[in-house]
């Protein structure tokens, strides 16, 4: 559009070149050409816009936003036509509490109110893209922040709508992945009516109050002493089962053995230790006496 201004400002030069000296209107015709020349190359340059990938061209002629859009590549126009380019690809907004890791620095997470009475605050990621199709309509009824206007109110007020389903411990816990859908759902829809996509909803982090914390810690560390002093007590039932095991292998034991040996039986066992005696290297004389124990004398040489 500027090369078309600047051709026609040449132009009518050249026509202005007619009212004065002879060697201005020498210059007249070549300088009117350059003009029209400048004119025919900035309309030619005007007809073509690129749009890059992963974007389309919405038209705007005099303000009016056109129902059609132009894909990405070289397209040919009306050199009178306005192009917006949007962003069709997926975009990621997140609200977090830590610093720098949402799209707004500072504190951005979500604190709501659960069934108790308790504020939780959430952290959260939400994937969605803009309908190419529904550009037009996205651009005309909302603008370009349309990410602040729809994006972010809505995905905190669908959030605070349904946290007052839950219990704070419950929404930490066995109900996240229901509160995650639920949520999902709803703004899906709100998604849908303005032109955008929700593709997924990520429920990042859930933070209890402090309090809460503390009274889920000692639960759990109550639950896990509970569970240990039950591995002791088994381990003792299974010691003293052991220990009776033992003691009736024992006496089982000196049962079968008072009632196997008669005096014949340890007679025979003394001469064969007598026998073992008499083998030793060491000399020695067995004196038998008159009583039924033997007298054993070692003659060894000290």
């Amino acid at each position: 559009m500027v090369l078309i201004i600047l051709g026609l400002i040449v132009f009518f030069a050249g026509l202005s070149f007619r009212r004065s000296n002879e060697n201005l209107r020498r210059l007249g015709n070549p300088v009117r050409l350059a003009g029209i020349g400048m004119v025919l190359i900035g309309v030619f340059i005007s007809c073509m816009i690129q749009i890059d990938a992963g974007q389309v061209g919405v038209k705007k002629l005099f303000g009016k936003v056109l129902p059609d859009v132009l894909g990405s590549g070289l397209n040919f126009i009306n050199p009178l036509l306005e192009v917006e380019r949007m962003d069709v690809k997926t975009q990621n907004y997140t609200m977090s509490g830590m610093h720098d890791e949402g799209t707004k620095t500072g504190d951005d997470a979500i604190r709501v109110l659960t069934a108790d009475g308790l504020e939780v605050t959430i952290d959260l990621s939400v994937l969605f893209r803009v309908v190419i199709n529904e550009a037009p309509k996205l651009l005309r009824e909302t603008g370009l922040d349309y990410v602040d206007k729809i994006v972010r109110p809505i995905t905190r007020t669908r959030i605070r709508d349904n946290a007052v389903y839950y219990d704070a411990v419950a929404l930490y816990s066995t109900k996240r992945d229901e509160f995650q859908q639920r949520i999902f759902s709803n703004i899906e829809k709100d998604f849908a009516s303005r032109g955008l996509v929700l593709e997924n909803l990520l429920v990042r982090n859930i933070t209890l109050p402090q309090s809460v914390k503390t009274a889920i810690e000692q639960k759990i560390n109550a639950e896990q002493d509970a569970q240990k002093m039950q591995f002791v007590l088994q381990k003792e039932r299974q010691e003293a089962e052991r220990k009776r095991v033992e003691a009736q292998g024992i006496a089982d034991y000196q049962r079968i053995i008072s009632e196997s040996l008669t005096d014949r039986q340890l007679q025979y066992e003394s001469i064969k230790a007598q026998l073992e005696i008499a083998k030793s290297p060491n000399t020695k004389i067995i004196v038998m006496g008159k009583g039924n124990t033997p007298v054993i004398l070692d003659t060894k040489e000290k």
